[in-house]
């Protein structure tokens, strides 16, 4: 199997399973990453999800270079050349769109958190997911290495991981990865802040299945609501980021159940049962008397409530 992917308690558990050749991103294998992106995305009941790969040595060793057999230099020319200016409909830079319309079914962004176990080399578009796919990033300190793999190929590449890489990390760190395209280890992954902690390899899985399971304890839609916010909207104008941020909040106490019941939950120094439930739509208000809109115009000017 290119991938295995198993759902436990909550969790989704994504694993490229092609270790003898580095866990590489063939086109078997990105069809089912795919499909498992877009299940976890329309399950209701996974709130967290942990990609890895298999084995102590890749995480994603890439993409799958070898060219197909019946196509010669000039045919892959010419095909690459179409794809620029006629690509085919559904797809995103030639890629098939899958679960998330702008990045394609290699790079998606859902809308749940997704944990990185880098167990080895992260190397080509191996890096390019974890900048695009995941969000906390934990690193063997014995096993995990990076390498973008783009300029010694003589590429720029068709992925979206120069783009992001800057966006993600200081620019003389991004610039010096770009450019220089060496490899380097988990500490200076950690020093440039491309991921968050570094780990002995065998603590590796359980320290990405302790956060997921804390991330399983929290409201699950404001959690998915919280990364499209800072995914959609994190580089906008501060102004029109807050504005969107507050309606986004409004949206979400007005038409789910877990906004009362973290208050709830937080007044009666309780533990917070967090279901996702969604509310029904009900009556309109009534016009207050003249007693309580004075009343409830105090409250609303204090900004107490």
């Amino acid at each position: 199997m290119p991938i295995e992917y198993v759902k436990r308690d909550g969790v989704a558990y994504i694993t490229l399973n092609n270790p003898e050749k580095a866990n590489i991103l063939d086109k078997p294998t990105s069809d089912e990453i795919s499909a498992a992106w877009i299940d976890l995305w329309e399950d209701r009941d996974i709130r967290c999800a942990i990609v890895t790969g298999a084995g102590d040595k890749h995480f994603c060793g890439g993409h799958n270079l070898a060219p197909r057999p019946n196509l010669t230099e000039r045919d892959r020319e010419y095909l690459r050349t179409k794809r620029v200016f006629w690509p085919l409909a559904g797809t995103v830079h030639g890629q098939k769109t899958g679960v998330d319309g702008r990045f394609g079914d290699h790079y998606p962004r859902v809308w749940k958190p997704v944990i990185a176990a880098v167990n080895g080399w992260a190397a080509g578009a191996g890096f390019y997911m974890l900048l695009s796919s995941t969000d906390i990033r934990i690193a063997s300190a014995e096993n995990a290495r990076f390498k973008f793999s783009l300029l010694s190929q003589g590429w720029l590449g068709h992925g979206p991981g120069a783009t992001l890489l800057t966006r993600q990390i200081r620019y003389a760190d991004a610039m010096k990865v770009l450019l220089t395209d060496e490899a380097f280890d988990a500490q200076e992954a950690l020093r440039i802040g491309l991921v968050n902690e570094v780990v002995p390899h065998v603590d590796l899985m359980a320290r990405a299945e302790k956060i997921a399971r804390h991330i399983c304890t929290l409201p699950p839609v404001a959690t998915r609501m919280m990364k499209e916010f800072v995914a959609r909207f994190g580089e906008a104008p501060i102004d029109q980021a807050w504005h969107v941020q507050t309606l986004m909040n409004s949206l979400l106490i007005q038409s789910t159940t877990d906004g009362e019941e973290g208050r709830a939950a937080f007044n009666a120094k309780r533990k917070a049962r967090f279901t996702g439930a969604l509310r029904q739509r009900g009556e309109a208000w009534p016009e207050p008397s003249p007693e309580d809109a004075a009343r409830l115009d105090e409250a609303f000017r204090s900004g107490e409530f």
